[in-house]
């Protein structure tokens, strides 16, 4: 595949950061047109270190460094990304160190962070970068002892000659194997032979994050650094107005206060930086500054008035006479709504942002989920050439889509480019949970019926909500519902072959709240009403709610999945006076099944009892890091349906920290057992896909055992 030699960079990165382009060894790296071939380097001029294909390093002692190209904000990047080279190159990992590398689109392709796209649309290319690496350290052995290269093998990180048994190791062959083209095509090993993939090791970053070592976007320091916080508008748009900076220039470390521009979204909106010697100072001096708002441009709204514009907005798509007609004909038919909250993102760690802004170049280090779309947004607003814009990612404290928007960095830019120095920004907890943007919320309407034979017969969800964005100030136009077209994000996928009538609708509610993508994103909200809706149908038509299931599941690779997850909860065991609840979500090329039970206390209040979760997220790495990845996911679903949600007061977010904006406690927590499916097909995601299934799966169970559904998130488990 061959891409034009002009393409800009710009839509280089646009394109390849949304479409997740694939880079293959031994095919063109879209941005040059280079091969692999021609991006062998040799090490530096003190000859310490040879780097192989840009991902690999080699010393002359044999240390191995394999270059991380992706973000690390807890998912497991940092250790599943070198363990597939290692695999390859014939290292065990703890041979091998792991570095963060820079932006640089040219050499390490689209690196933004999202879609759980890490492992599943690059494995290919990085067991290939490891064969080939393999291949050529192991010719060069051979033209050193002069025999064929087909008899020699690599093995924990050295070649050897399998006649004589003569060894040497990756480090004495490094500088003759980059002068060695690399080969066209690289035999990859067959699963059953890995060593590494697939195995569950020690995560590399656990020990450096338990004694403080791992270098998090706090951490980073730079010589002369300022300090800063930004005073915004609690509204999240508009400009200011005016500013009284008397009391702020009082407090003792304060080095400048004044306007700065800040994105949000398409929108340039303003704040006022303070900037001081210390992060207190900053912090203590904003509290004194006095700002006047003009934000009289938009509506400022409660959360109760956005339901009811959400309510009204559910029965403005056009209808379909075609699937009215399909759902006449059913032999039973019912209708529910389901409404899903707003939430903040509340990373463990708030935003934050390092800045060193010259003349011509622009540095940055900080929590950054997608490094080329801040080094490309620089680039542009700056007008710096992309070359001379270095973003350095530092570990995140989580992520979940919120670090990968760009207003965080473009304001330490614009605040050091005034200062003439580096400057940190900082947001404050309050800052990050109610700045937004957040996740949207969302009501959802749906119709179905079943047939004489107990299957869905028509089917349908309409939903009002806000998509992605600055948020909308014009109504949107009533469109008319889909028939057979379409979907809903976090629907198993059989289902569009199975139902014969299926019809989805949507439409923007009018609002001036900025939201974004949250951890599985669309997902996370219309899985909650799909697989709950599809309880009600199983209920409908009396059936057993996994069999229901089953029956419409109907592709091999669902089947297997029905059966392993009856298999490993015992849901033939199931007693009538505890409550059993299923919920099976695709999202981002994985499969999800859940299956959770509750009971009741002594006090006769609620309690989860257990969550059984299988994945089948095809092809994998690391099953240690899965588990983690699934019970993380799902410890947030219960929080997101329990514990919190964002409320907006003349629009403005109520819920400012953990006190009101409620995590779940370790007491809360249930056991959590994880099953990984064991097959060959494609890599999945495993960061989100673990996510959407929780939510419906409980209040399932929740019927199960007190006949009563729970239609609307989040709630209190002590008041069922």
């Amino acid at each position: 595949m061959k891409h034009k030699q002009d393409l800009s960079r710009r839509t280089f990165l646009r394109n390849a950061g949304l479409s997740g382009i694939a880079l293959t060894i031994g095919c063109y790296w879209p941005s040059l047109g280079k091969s692999v071939g021609e991006i062998i380097h040799a090490g530096d001029a003190d000859n310490s270190a040879t780097e192989l294909m840009s991902w690999i390093s080699i010393d002359s002692a044999g240390k191995v460094t394999i270059f991380n190209h992706r973000s690390e904000m807890g998912q497991g990047t940092w250790q599943s990304i070198p363990q597939i080279i290692a695999e390859e190159l014939e290292v065990s990992m703890d041979q091998v160190s792991i570095q963060f590398v820079a932006a640089h689109p040219d050499k390490y392709g689209p690196q933004p962070q999202e879609g759980s796209f890490s492992i599943r649309g690059w494995c290919q290319q990085l067991l290939r970068m490891g064969a080939s690496a393999r291949e050529m350290l192991i010719e060069a052995a051979a033209k050193q002892w002069g025999v064929e290269a087909s008899g020699c093998y690599a093995e924990n990180g050295q070649v050897i000659h399998r006649s004589t048994g003569r060894k040497l190791s990756y480090g004495a062959l490094v500088k003759d194997a980059v002068q060695i083209k690399p080969p066209e095509q690289v035999k990859l090993k067959e699963r059953k032979d890995y060593k590494v993939i697939g195995k569950p090791l020690r995560r590399n970053d656990t020990l450096a994050k338990v004694n403080g070592a791992a270098v998090f976007g706090l951490d980073k320091k730079l010589p002369g650094m300022l300090y800063a916080v930004v005073e915004r508008n609690p509204r999240f748009r508009g400009k200011v107005k005016s500013f009284d900076d008397s009391a702020t220039r009082s407090v003792s470390g304060v080095v400048h206060v004044f306007k700065v521009q800040r994105p949000v979204f398409d929108l340039s909106c303003e704040g006022v930086a303070v900037v001081a010697n210390s992060l207190w100072a900053a912090m203590q001096a904003r509290k004194l500054l006095k700002v006047e708002w003009n934000d009289d441009g938009f509506e400022h709204l409660d959360s109760e008035i956005l339901v009811a514009r959400m309510q009204e907005d559910l029965h403005k798509p056009l209808p379909s006479a075609a699937f009215e007609t399909a759902l006449k004909n059913a032999s039973a038919i019912t209708a529910a709504e389901y409404e899903m909250p707003y939430q903040s993102h509340s990373c463990m760690e708030p935003l934050n942002c390092i800045a060193d802004v010259k003349d011509n170049s622009i540095e940055i280090w900080g929590p950054i989920q997608e490094a080329n779309w801040v080094q490309a947004d620089l680039s542009e607003r700056l007008h710096i050439p992309i070359e001379n814009v270095t973003v350095n990612m530092t570990f995140l404290g989580g992520g979940f889509g919120r670090k990968a928007f760009l207003d965080y960095p473009v304001e330490a830019a614009l605040i050091s480019k005034e200062m003439k120095a580096p400057v940190q920004v900082m947001w404050t907890r309050e800052d990050d949970m109610s700045m937004g943007p957040f996740r949207g919320g969302a009501l959802y309407s749906c119709r179905g019926g079943v047939d004489a034979q107990n299957k869905i017969f028509a089917f349908q969800i309409v939903s009002s909500s806000q998509y992605f964005g600055s948020g909308t100030i014009k109504d949107a136009e009533p469109q008319p519902v889909t028939v057979n077209s379409g979907g809903v994000a976090g629907l198993a996928s059989d289902y569009y072959q199975s139902i014969p009538h299926y019809s989805f609708g949507n439409l923007p509610t009018k609002s001036p709240i900025p939201t974004m993508w949250w951890r599985a994103p669309g997902a996370n909200v219309d899985a909650f009403a799909a697989e709950s809706f599809i309880d009600e149908l199983a209920h409908l038509a009396s059936q057993d709610p996994l069999a229901f299931r089953k029956a419409h599941l109907n592709s091999p690779r669902y089947q297997a999945l029905v059966n392993k997850l009856a298999a490993i909860s015992s849901w033939e065991t199931r007693r009538k006076n505890d409550g059993w609840g299923v919920a099976i979500t695709e999202c981002f090329g994985s499969m999800v099944g859940q299956v959770v039970k509750v009971s009741r206390k002594p006090d006769q209040k609620l309690k989860i009892d257990k969550v059984f979760a299988l994945i089948d997220c095809g092809w994998y790495v690391n099953p240690g890091i899965i588990r983690a990845q699934i019970e993380g996911s799902i410890i947030m679903g219960l929080g997101a349906a329990l514990n919190h949600a964002t409320h907006f007061k003349e629009g403005k977010a109520v819920e400012r920290n953990f006190n009101s904006y409620l995590m779940p406690r370790i007491n809360e927590i249930p056991e959590i057992e994880v099953h990984i499916m064991e097959n060959d097909e494609k890599p999945g995601g495993v960061g989100e896909p673990g996510l959407p299934a929780f939510a419906p799966a409980l209040c399932n169970a929740i019927f199960d055992l007190t006949g009563k559904r729970v239609r609307k998130l989040p709630f209190r488990l002590e008041e069922v």
